[in-house]
């Protein structure tokens, strides 16, 4: 979602934040801008589209000052354009803002009854035009400012920055993440460390409903009762922010190629070397003693809680509920308080997961969350934190996140199958043993790629392509067909196997690619049956499979993938690379923005 930085410095600002804000374009934006203070007047520049038109623009029209905001925003109140772009400026004051306003009508009624106009379709601009409002009628800018936060309702981070004080910046979080960055005689805002490690590695990050005033030597910040509050400064790991391509075209394909490295971290992390049996930060989760699992998560992360659904209920005999984030609580479903409640999302301030985990809160027995960024909200408000350990994610279609979320929610399968009795020694060596050869099986995936590019140049002259699964190859053919439609714009979907004659199969004729996610396993006979079924009726099916699976398959099939044998627990985890590399390749191929897909956000902070 929209990305946030400020800056209180020794050098010009407009760079600084040029850079900062590239930093967060991973995030998803339309449109960008940035405001400075310079000889005591605000100044501000603004641009659609990529971050390169307004670096031309500051080029031609430079903006000076050592104090500034920037912005990078996704459209959710108004059209991308130039007048809907941040910074908003109301007089003495310009604000930027990450997420929803959900009062701004009323609040812009009772502007328009003092008088005031707007220039704008945003909601944002609201908060610019009542702080000024605030000003007008004497406040201070941090009164101001902080008058006008105590009238907003939703989901934000704002930053505010005022005429005339170049030593002031106003920042505050409300559902959407922000930080504070510490320098030597400078400061910084930003929405999270990666915007703000080429210039500091000392952080502090707001929680919520915290505000903060900050200036070049200090920050003060006050919690939601308006106390203040002393919040940690935590050094950061400069390596794991580190957002360079490694020398591939796209981050999808340097992120993709990384996953033997990281899923080999993740499986280090929580099964110890010479032993069987996972190991957790938390000692005290016991799952002998829950009665019945819920996941929540929403995109990518929900397809990886369907996978563990399998795993937890098959190897731990555990009851397990798997919901969307956004529909959860509007739901209010019953928690017990013999429930394990557990929230998936990569970037840990997903807002309808966030909210989900709060309706949990005092219902649940315990609350754990897997996740990338061990500093996130839902890191932070959880019982028990689990990270990935997948390294900074910049492309917006997750990859190796998804195959470290799956490697983790397996391994705490297998421990609450320890737990639980369910699986003897022999049975839980036997799958530690599948997970330490994962790695290899994935590089063994990766060699793949030149075939897998073949498949995927057929497929770029569909328009509309379906992913078949069953077992556990059902949720990645969910996830198989929502990368496909991410980033290469081509309709998918995906099906168990079993409902292609519960109506899929009415859309079968010989312009409809099908790809079959098949390995040799226990169900593999129906899902050849499937096959035949697509192919009887003129279909191209894409097969991927293992060796055994393509000799007893292969005839009549438009191509096929091969991938190496694998146990059946891991399968899932390992046949994701080519549903990724598919979906890659064919977006290659048809040209499209890989890495930012249109209308697309890496993080979504809004409901």
């Amino acid at each position: 979602m929209c990305g946030i930085v400020g800056v209180l410095g020794k050098h010009e600002a407009a760079p600084i934040l040029v850079e900062a804000l590239k930093r967060l374009e991973y995030r998803g934006y339309d449109s960008a801008g940035i405001a400075t203070v310079n000889g005591g007047k605000l100044g501000r520049r603004r641009a659609v589209g990529k971050l390169v038109n307004l670096s031309d623009l500051l080029v031609h029209d430079p903006l000076p000052g050592k104090s500034g905001i920037g912005h990078t925003r996704w459209a959710t109140h108004g059209a991308p354009s130039v007048s809907n772009a941040h910074p908003h400026q109301a007089g003495p004051v310009a604000v930027v803002h990450n997420g929803i306003v959900e009062n701004y009508r009323e609040l812009r009624a009772e502007l328009a009854e003092n008088g005031i106009d707007f220039q704008t379709e945003t909601d944002t601009e609201t908060v610019a035009l009542m702080t000024e409002f605030y000003l007008k009628s004497g406040l201070s800018p941090v009164e101001a400012a902080f008058k006008t936060i105590d009238r907003l309702q939703g989901a934000f981070a704002l930053a505010f920055l005022f005429d005339g004080r170049d030593d002031l910046i106003v920042a505050a979080r409300k559902g959407s993440p922000l930080a504070i960055g510490h320098g030597d005689g400078e400061m910084f805002v930003g929405s999270d460390a990666i915007a703000l490690a080429p210039l500091t590695d000392r952080i502090t990050y707001l929680e919520e409903g915290d505000r903060a005033v900050v200036t070049r030597t200090s920050v003060e910040i006050r919690n939601e009762a308006g106390e203040i509050a002393n919040r940690e400064i935590r050094k950061i790991q400069l390596d794991q922010t580190r957002t360079d391509k490694g020398g591939h075209k796209h981050f999808m394909a340097k992120e993709i190629a990384e996953q033997p490295v990281v899923v080999a971290e993740a499986i280090r992390s929580y099964l110890p070397t010479g032993s069987d049996r996972v190991v957790l930060p938390d000692t005290d989760l016991d799952f002998s003693k829950l009665d019945r699992l819920t996941m929540v998560a929403c995109g990518t992360a929900f397809y990886a809680c369907l996978t563990a659904k399998y795993w937890f209920e098959q190897l731990a005999r555990m009851p397990v509920e798997v919901d969307i984030a956004s529909e959860f609580r509007y739901r209010e479903p019953p928690i017990t308080d013999r429930t394990l409640a557990l929230f998936v999302s990569q970037s840990g301030e997903t807002a309808d997961t966030l909210a989900a985990l709060r309706y949990c809160e005092g219902k649940a027995d315990k609350i754990v969350s897997v996740v990338n960024v061990p500093e996130s909200s839902i890191a932070r408000e959880s019982d028990l934190a689990l990270p990935i350990h997948a390294g900074v994610e910049i492309g917006v279609a997750s990859t190796k996140a998804f195959t470290c979320q799956l490697s983790v929610l397996l391994m705490l399968a297998l421990k609450a199958a320890a737990d639980r009795g369910t699986l003897d020694d022999d049975a839980l060596a036997d799958h530690a043993a599948a997970l330490r050869g994962l790695p290899t099986l994935l590089n063994a995936a990766l060699d793949q790629e030149e075939a897998i590019r073949k498949s995927a140049q057929r497929l770029s002259e569909a328009r509309d392509v379906l992913f078949l699964g069953r077992g556990l190859m059902y949720p990645l053919a969910l996830e198989g067909a929502l990368k496909l439609k991410e980033i290469s714009y081509i309709h998918a979907e995906g099906y168990a196997s079993g409902e292609l004659k519960h109506g899929p199969i009415a859309l079968i004729d010989k312009h409809m690619p099908v790809v079959v996610m098949a390995p040799r396993d226990a169900v593999f006979d129906k899902t050849v049956s499937n096959m035949q079924e697509v192919m009887a009726r003129k279909g191209k099916v894409i097969l991927v499979s293992d060796d055994d699976g393509i000799a007893d398959a292969k005839d009549g099939v438009w191509s096929t993938i091969r991938m190496p044998h694998a146990h059946a627990s891991v399968a899932p985890i390992l046949y994701s690379v080519p549903a990724q590399l598919l979906a890659y390749h064919t977006a290659v191929a048809k040209g499209t923005d890989v890495d930012q897909p249109r209308n697309l956000a890496k993080s979504v902070t809004v409901e």
